[in-house]
């Protein structure tokens, strides 16, 4: 294409995109306001497990339905989250504004609350109930006085009409309206919007005192208030979506379809030609284009930055059809994991991560670097992940058994493992730890080894997944001194206490995890006598009394297998020693598997309770009192009971 053709080809690419852009509405993503609250969680990781079912759950209720709230856990720790779009927006509007409040909301993670205000939706979550809240500390009006009127008496007096117009309307038309007034000299335009689990009552409340609020903005053009239980906003510009506002007649209406079509299809077609004509201008060229993998290929290892591992976040998104609850096949750390089928057929896991904080990022390379590196039968595959997207997102191999905490666990005990099923699974795990404690190049923690962790594959043989928290060290260092992330209840007790993290704390885990696959009960939700359906203090009593197969899930015992399986408990038991030096290694816990009977050379101590010094870890003591710290209960009830008596 020659220079005498650019200018026509700029203009041919120009007016198509401007007449499709006024077609088409507006998610309105511009940041109005964000707030969070300035106090600590009680628990980072138990407000962790909670914020992202609460957050997952909240966007696929917005996305349906325009609003939602939502609960997640008890306590201190519980998430209250709520969402709304505002009543102009279409469905696909919507569904673009809450995936930036989703983005951007959890910024203020691990503060127990936050709110953000998007011009097109609102997005808030709290440790306690909020939902008829409609004032608060934190409301606020927001001016843009970059721009005053050059006739603030006037302007002042159209802005309260307007303001009044339209919190009048929202009371009748079920706490959403717009509306414009005008006099000689300026014209201006407003919109109102309650939360809709507010009722009349509160709304009216609550849109009163914004409205009071928002004009001490004039002389300002813009404003807008935002309150706990509702937005206001007036402006000089039409800022909402009239394809969703306008109530024209059907003919005014049909011919604005068929206009808009006509519009749509001649701007694509001549689109297309101008890109192309771009491109070979070389006005298009690679080097413009800014991704999240341009943004954070400083984090990406050479290997993985080379590498054929990248997904297209839109390929994925599809390919869990936009991520459906019905996909949906679990919890990870920080994260939601769908079943995907690529165009090719393929069945995969993905494992979307939507906290785009700097935390966050450093969270998803991570996992990405750590399991990239790694390669044993029993750990899961990383296929590839996606970060062209507004979301992070990680590709694994899908297993259809899906996760063993679905079979341990299961309340109608719908779902069976035999001894030998669970034999060979307590081994899996076994030989997974030990590879990366001594086989691998660069020994790994994984910090988060729990049922819900341990994926199965089509024959029962488990794949250690969720790397997200593991840390790896050099050979020459004892441990790490690092902050608390994990489940509480497999979390070894020198670690949640002093942060001190060795390899010793996965074994732990290890215990509590074998622990519960032969009791069929959890023994995680607690530590010591606080919570949990069996405490490690129950188990610890029963070993003592010499009466541990009153422990053991009825489904499985027989007497043909009954010593091996009293054995499983006593090495259950070996891993979770008070003291990290008491523990066996990953490698010691192999060979006791494969051998017979070798319990007679090392003599058991109590599992930890109650207070312990620091001194007693360095010095290699055997006494560990852990102070008192509970946990949510979780509800395990299951057809085979366990015969604790």
């Amino acid at each position: 294409m020659d220079s005498s053709c650019s200018l026509g080809t700029l203009i041919a690419v120009l007016i198509p995109i401007i007449i499709w852009k006024a077609s088409l509405a507006d998610p309105r993503t511009t940041v109005a306001g964000q707030f969070c609250n300035n106090i600590s969680s009680v628990s980072g990781p138990a407000l962790a497990d909670n914020f992202v079912p609460a957050m997952d759950n909240l966007s696929s209720l917005v996305d349906r339905n325009g609003f939602g709230t939502t609960v997640a856990g008890t306590g201190p720790n519980s998430v209250y989250a709520l969402g709304q779009c505002f009543g102009d927006l279409g469905s696909v509007d919507c569904q673009l504004c809450f995936s930036e409040i989703r983005s951007l909301l959890p910024k203020c993670y691990p503060e127990p609350g936050g709110r953000i205000f998007l011009d097109g939706c609102f997005g808030r979550y709290e440790n306690y109930s909020f939902f008829n809240e409609v004032v608060d500390s934190n409301d606020t009006h927001v001016c843009s006085y970059s721009k005053n009127s050059s006739n603030p008496r006037s302007f002042s007096k159209v802005v309260q009409v307007v303001v009044s117009n339209v919190t009048s309307e929202a009371l009748k038309k079920q706490g959403f309206a717009v509306g414009s007034a005008s006099d000689s000299n300026s014209q201006v335009y407003a919109l109102a919007q309650c939360w809709e689990n507010l009722d009349e009552t509160l709304c009216g409340s609550c849109l009163d005192a914004a409205a009071s609020s928002i004009v001490l903005c004039s002389p300002a053009t813009e404003g807008r208030a935002l309150y706990a239980g509702c937005y206001l906003r007036y402006s000089t510009v039409l800022f909402w979506n009239l394809n969703q506002t306008a109530s024209n007649s059907s003919g005014n209406h049909t011919n604005k379809v068929i206009w808009i079509i006509l519009g749509v299809l001649l701007g694509g077609f001549l689109f297309i030609v101008g890109i192309v004509a771009w491109r070979k201008r070389g006005y298009w060229s690679k080097s413009n284009v800014i991704s999240m993998r341009d943004m954070y290929k400083p984090e990406l290892s050479a290997a993985f930055s080379q590498s054929n591992m990248n997904f297209r976040y839109e390929d994925l998104r599809k390919a869990t059809n936009n991520f459906n609850l019905s996909n949906k096949l679990g919890q990870g750390s920080y994260g939601t994991v769908y079943k995907a089928v690529l165009s090719d057929g393929k069945g995969v896991a993905v494992k979307r991560l939507f906290m785009n904080t700097r935390q966050w990022v450093d969270q998803f390379f991570n996992e990405v670097e750590l399991i990239n590196r790694v390669r044993h039968k029993n750990l899961v595959k990383l296929l590839g992940c996606s970060v062209d997207g507004p979301e992070s997102l990680l590709v694994y191999e899908y297993y259809s058994n899906r996760s063993l905490d679905l079979f341990i666990f299961d309340e109608n005990h719908d779902k069976h493992l035999v001894w030998q099923q669970r034999l060979d699974i307590i081994q899996g795990v076994a030989e997974g730890l030990s590879y990366l404690h001594e086989e691998s190049e660069t020994r790994i923690i994984h910090r988060d080894i729990k049922a819900s962790n341990i994926l199965l594959d089509e024959k029962f043989m488990p794949k250690i997944t969720d790397f997200g928290l593991a840390r790896s060290f050099a050979a020459d260092k004892t441990h790490l001194s690092t902050g608390i992330a994990g489940t509480l209840g497999y979390m070894a007790p020198e670690y949640v206490v002093y942060g001190h993290l060795t390899e010793k704390a996965d074994v732990y885990s290890y215990g509590v995890l074998i622990l519960e696959i032969v009791t069929g009960k959890r023994c995680s939700s607690g530590i010591g006598t606080h919570g949990g359906n069996l405490p490690l203090a129950k188990i610890w009593d029963h070993y003592k009394t010499g009466t541990a197969e009153k422990l053991i899930e009825e489904c499985i015992y027989k007497e043909s297998v009954k010593a091996d399986i009293l054995h499983i408990v006593w090495i259950g038991l070996f891993c979770v020693q008070a003291n990290p030096h008491s523990r066996p290694t990953m490698a010691k816990v192999l060979e006791l598997l494969r051998s017979s009977r070798n319990e007679e050379e090392v003599v058991l101590t109590d599992p930890p309770f109650s207070d312990v010094a620091m001194e007693d870890i360095e010095e290699g003591e055997t006494s560990f009192l852990l102070p008192s710290i509970s946990a949510p209960a979780l509800s395990t009830s299951s057809e085979c009971q366990i015969n604790a008596r």
